[in-house]
């Protein structure tokens, strides 16, 4: 973006810009003397260049005002192989710098002896040494009433540490060290103050996995212990609360960070290892975890907090190789319908959830379409990705209305990026917090109109980096060029009518960032993974035992903090997928080997296992025969039953079974759910069917036999008595009457003999039922196989 001099700003007052362009003279005049003294020996002095290292380790106040006293200290090291000689440090004050252009050259050349050096402050502001031996640093420190700094006007001046000194291959007084940083002179009140919105990012890596403990308490697992470092004090989650407390700043925080610190806190929480080897938190993190939660909720109260989506879910994947995925974007929308119950659960405050914030704020308009879809109508992007086309020479507003009642809330780059850098040593971080402050006054100092800017830094701020941009913030809530603002108001102030509203193409997106990317094959595992959780949530009781867990992992599995850890990644979604294809076999079928069922019908028992914590339900057992010819089920050829198995135990369900013929049948057990999707493997296993065995038919023929026989003797005896009767009749066919006892023509009373022959003892019995045709029920005919139920 093209940028002029700070005071062309449409409502500078001219006397106000004759005073800036003067100051910049005046201030260009002694920079120019110091110039002309230096030794004309250029080849020598950039042989020289790298003598003497010098690092600004301090300067305090960072901005200073009137009659205050600048105190400057760091070290100065001799990296060359020759002795310094009358060495001493002194301070430099350059020109003044007048676009934010220049403050990146500046920056860019930091300790490079040929640019410009500015004019040393009075001799009486120095550290001397006679003697500065290689290998050797040396500490300085250097105060100095900033009145006599001869500072001119209000804006940005370069401000310089040097050493000077001699070797004996250059016997003369040089320049052999520099180090250059920014020096923001506003004493008096700024005609406008820049309205600031600083976000502070509460955001961490993936640390819970989808896994519980067994039992009826939901023990949470962890994938490892590194989150009690980050909590621990001086930890990076540590200083970030506690830095933030006194800090005008719109939190920003993922509510899987929060859950997971919560779960900490209840102690009950395991830490996993090799295998299926867990071992349990210790005492003292969960104290860690307590302590950081009171601290952080007294330290977001009465603050704005934004709620991410759960998990942080990388919308630029999604966008890019997750929408061709069926089902990948209902994801985000149940991440962000927790994030706000989440947050307000843990730390008692009603977050918002109106905001989507893409990686590094680059955005295209499928990033865009893809962060609106869960309901978030502003989109926090960044300048370099939404750049301005329209040549404007100062930085506009952060809102950006770009369609669809779509509000891009456009960070400011520069600031955003400030603190990315390795800051671990005083000197860097040093550096990082002046240069932020000079930027910050010249985009103030560009026009006369109030502006609102917003910084969104780095997701994950180190330690050190958020211990720099806690200094910088702090100076620039106490200057007096700048005012801090939430990030609500921020997208609701008016939008600057030239800024740009066009969403850069798809093509525009960093390639940096998308070889970062999870690919396509993660959405489709995520979405198999769904597919699974879906079909095994059908038969729980308690679904929320299960749901609550892998929901939450699924959204973990999105997570940008994935970006650059691909193999870690893999193996998390891996083990999502394993451990609810682990859990779902816990509800499983018996297996059976080969069954015997003799005769024509007997019931096959098929158990059902359950070895979780709950009750199953709604799952159907079909068995199917794949003869139904040779073996019925039920008279068909399937049969179902539907199955409750209480938690931990086993049901066995029965099916009648009728056999048509001798042989071999394969039969096949698979459990439903009640949607008709089948539910784990099926078990299949062999049914030998003897209808009629060679037992049988022996008992069967006998019975017949003795029934043939019987008949035969009753119709001889009748005949017989019949030719007896006949006789005694005589041959008028009258019998001979008699009322005698006993006489055996007396009506109604037998015969003996007859009797005596019916039913004689020595007769055989005459039986009243068929054979039975089936063994009796503890007979396994063939000494093998299942014993069957009848």
């Amino acid at each position: 973006m093209a940028e002029a001099a700070h005071f062309q700003g449409t409502s500078a007052s001219p006397a106000r810009r004759w005073l800036r362009r003067t100051g910049a003279l005046l201030a260009g005049a002694p920079l120019l003397a110091g110039l002309l003294q230096l030794p004309a020996a250029a080849p020598a002095q950039a042989a020289a260049s790298d003598t003497v290292a010098v690092s600004l380790d301090s300067l305090s106040p960072n901005a200073p005002g009137d009659g205050d006293t600048l105190t400057v200290s760091g070290t100065v090291t001799n990296k060359g192989k020759q002795t310094v000689t009358g060495a001493h440090v002194g301070l430099r004050v350059g020109p003044m710098l007048n676009t934010r252009s220049a403050v990146d050259g500046v920056a860019r050349h930091a300790d490079d002896l040929q640019g410009g050096t500015g004019t040393e402050v009075d001799g009486k502001y120095e550290e001397k040494f006679a003697k500065l031996a290689p290998g050797v640093s040396e500490h300085f420190s250097i105060s100095v009433p900033v009145d006599k700094l001869n500072l001119g006007q209000d804006g940005v001046y370069e401000f310089g540490v040097a050493l000077s000194g001699q070797t004996s291959a250059q016997p003369w007084d040089q320049i052999l060290g520099i180090q250059r940083t920014f020096l923001p002179w506003q004493p008096s009140e700024a005609d406008t103050r820049t309205k600031t919105t600083f976000l502070w990012p509460l955001l961490s890596t993936v640390h819970m996995t989808a896994k519980t403990g067994a039992g009826e308490q939901q023990t949470p697992v962890f994938r490892d212990d590194d989150l009690a470092e980050e909590l621990a004090p001086g930890g990076r989650l540590a200083q970030m609360v506690e830095l933030g407390k006194d800090l005008d700043v719109t939190w920003v925080i993922d509510p899987d960070l929060l859950a997971s610190v919560d779960a900490m806190a209840l102690g009950n929480y395991r830490i996993q290892g090799d295998g299926d080897n867990t071992t349990p938190g210790s005492r003292e993190h969960q104290a860690l975890a307590k302590q950081w939660l009171a601290n952080l909720q007294k330290a977001v109260a009465g603050k704005e907090v934004v709620a991410l989506p759960f998990g942080d879910p990388d919308l630029a994947s999604l966008a890019h190789n997750g929408t061709s995925v069926t089902g990948s974007l209902s994801y985000l929308k149940g991440a962000t319908d927790v994030a706000a119950t989440t947050v307000k659960t843990v730390l008692h405050v009603t977050p918002s959830t109106d905001f989507a914030w893409p990686v590094n704020g680059a955005v295209d308009p499928s990033i865009m379409k893809v962060a609106t879809s869960a309901g978030a109508d502003r989109v926090i992007a960044r300048s370099d990705s939404l750049q301005e086309t329209a040549g404007l020479s100062y930085t506009p507003s952060a809102a950006r209305p770009v369609g669809g009642g779509t509000t891009a809330v456009v960070a400011d780059g520069r600031l955003s990026t400030a603190f990315e850098r390795d800051l671990t040593d005083a000197g860097s971080s040093t550096l990082a917090v002046q240069r932020f402050l000079a930027q910050t006054l010249e985009l103030n100092a560009q026009t006369g109109e109030q502006r609102s800017i917003v910084v969104a830094p780095q997701r994950t701020p180190t330690a050190s980096q958020a211990q720099a941009m806690a200094t910088a913030l702090k100076a620039l809530q106490d200057s007096t060029w700048s005012e801090s603002q939430d990030l609500t108001a921020a997208a609701k102030d008016k939008p600057d009518a030239q800024a740009t509203t066009r969403i850069p193409s798809t093509s525009a997106y960093p390639s940096s960032l998308r070889r970062q990317e999870l690919p396509r094959t993660a959405f489709q595992q995520i979405a198999l993974t769904q597919d699974k959780l879906d079909n095994f949530q059908v038969i729980l009781t308690d679904r929320s035992r299960v749901v609550t867990p892998f929901g939450r992992a699924i959204n973990r599995e999105m997570s940008t903090s994935w970006r650059g850890r691909s193999e870690e990644a893999d193996s998390y979604r891996g083990g999502v997928e394993a451990w609810l294809d682990e859990l779902a076999d816990q509800v499983k079928l018996i297996d059976k080997s080969e069954t015997k069922l003799s005769g024509r019908s007997a019931t096959i028992p098929v158990t059902v296992q359950n070895n979780l914590v709950q009750p199953v339900g709604h799952l159907v057992l079909r068995l199917t025969s794949t003869m139904p010819t040779r073996l019925k089920i039920h008279g068909k050829a399937y049969y179902e039953e539907p199955v409750e198995v209480s938690g931990g135990h086993s049901q066995s369900v029965k099916f009648a079974t009728a056999a048509g013929a001798n042989g071999r049948v394969t039969v096949t057990a698979q459990l439903y759910t009640e949607d008709g999707q089948e539910y784990g493997d099926a078990v299949s296993f062999d049914v030998k069917v003897t209808e009629v065995t060679p037992t049988v038919m022996l008992v069967i023929g006998g019975g017949v036999l003795l029934l043939v026989l019987a008949g035969f003797r009753m119709y001889t005896q009748r005949k017989r008595a019949a030719a007896r009767q006949a006789e005694e009749d005589g041959p008028d066919g009258t019998a001979e009457a008699t009322d005698e006892p006993g006489n055996p023509g007396a009506p109604g009373d037998r015969l003996p003999e007859e009797s005596d022959s019916a039913t004689g003892a020595g007769d055989p019995e005459q039986p009243s039922d068929p054979a039975p045709d089936t063994a009796p029920e503890s007979t396994d005919p063939s000494g093998t196989g299942e014993r069957v139920d009848r």
